[in-house]
């Protein structure tokens, strides 16, 4: 399917893209060209090709889930303006 001189102009009103006249014959081209790219992707036959999950099939590696630092909750607080019950107080700014 390629395109026409007005198809690419009903494409670009819809798209609202300001192509002047020396552009829709170089903007044609260039869709043409990928809808050829798009049709011959779908020409290759891909009945006996299984599916990827992964490009690189291959596993993450997972580190241990442990805790590495330790609560300064306590000490941040202590030098905060307000808290309380371990929670910081902000003025209201949003009315």
């Amino acid at each position: 399917m390629a395109l026409e001189r007005s198809d690419v102009e009903k494409i670009a009103h819809l798209a609202r893209l300001g192509l002047d006249e020396a552009q829709i014959p170089q903007t044609t081209q260039a869709l043409n060209s990928i809808l050829g790219l798009v049709n011959a992707m779908q020409a290759v036959d891909t009945e006996n090709v299984t599916p990827l999950y992964h490009p690189l099939e291959a596993t993450q590696r997972l580190r241990a889930d442990e805790v590495t630092e330790e609560n300064h909750r306590d000490d941040y607080q202590a030098i905060a303006p307000a808290v309380a019950e371990g929670l910081y107080l902000v003025p209201k700014v949003i009315e």
